[in-house]
């Protein structure tokens, strides 16, 4: 094993994402098929680990793929994990499959977003909610966030605007806890300073939201959302792809919209059938 400084290399990173996840050496250790004496010498940089050890710590710490090239690099290791544009030929499978999801979701409102929120395709489901949302927000690329708290956006329209938008706030904080990306940071730090549109005119007696829940499960927070003067709620659900080895495919959510009652089915069915 290959000396390297304490203060630098992979060893601080690793510690830093075993710590994050609350595991002491030695259960990572176990985990890893290793000993808690030689992950300690790679934590403090006593030791130089393996590629493939890398690749097991990571795996053991649930470390996202992006994050899994940069220990590599910081190890002096190769990238393992491509990154793929989405639009590339080689990614023909992956888009034929996204669009057959979001059409046979119809006419219930589906959408796909990478790690940024971006908005990489949505069904007419989604294109129906979105109608009225100001173009600025409308304009390449379409981000999810900007789009639903936005007081030119979804939000004036959502009637559980606050628990919905605190939902949200705390999602992206989970994220940016998980993968530390400045551009998440920017992006929640100017969400969350969006001002929260005021319902007031549309909802005088202060219970227009607790009415619309009185039909709706107790067993997630719903989005409830008023379009064409119909509220209409729905229970959301993201999905990710299950082992991947690029970094674009990794980083890519499938968010679709459950209706709660029968009456918002009924709504989309009739709109879209």
């Amino acid at each position: 094993m290959t000396t390297v400084s304490p203060d630098t290399g992979v060893g601080p990173l690793l510690r830093d994402w075993r710590e994050r996840r609350r595991i002491s050496q030695l259960d990572l250790a176990l985990r890893a098929d290793s000993s808690a004496r030689h992950i300690s010498f790679i934590e403090t940089g006593r030791s130089r680990p393996s590629e493939d050890m890398v690749l097991r710590l990571a795996e053991q710490l649930d470390i996202p793929v992006r994050e899994r090239n940069a220990l590599l690099v910081v190890a002096g290791y190769a990238p393992r994990y491509a990154q793929t544009p989405l639009d590339d030929p080689a990614m023909a499978s992956v888009r034929d499959g996204l669009d057959r999801l979001l059409a046979g979701y119809e006419p219930y409102p589906a959408l796909v977003v990478d790690g940024r929120y971006d908005v990489v395709a949505v069904n007419r489901g989604i294109a129906l909610l979105m109608e009225g949302v100001a173009e600025e927000l409308l304009t390449p690329p379409l981000n999810a966030m900007r789009i639903t708290l936005h007081p030119a956006g979804l939000a004036p329209r959502i009637w559980n605007l606050a628990e919905w938008r605190a939902d949200l706030l705390a999602q992206v904080e989970r994220q940016i806890a998980l993968v530390r990306s400045p551009e998440l940071r920017a992006l929640y730090e100017e969400v969350a300073a969006y001002p929260v549109p005021d319902r007031a005119d549309r909802d005088a007696d202060g219970r227009g939201a607790d009415r619309a829940r009185e039909r709706t499960p107790s067993f997630a927070l719903p989005l409830v959302i008023e379009h064409g003067g119909q509220v209409l709620s729905f229970i959301a659900s993201i999905a990710t792809f299950n082992t991947p080895m690029d970094v674009t495919v990794a980083e890519l959510a499938i968010e679709t919209f459950l209706p709660a009652d029968r009456e918002t089915a009924a709504y989309l069915r009739e709109l879209l059938p």
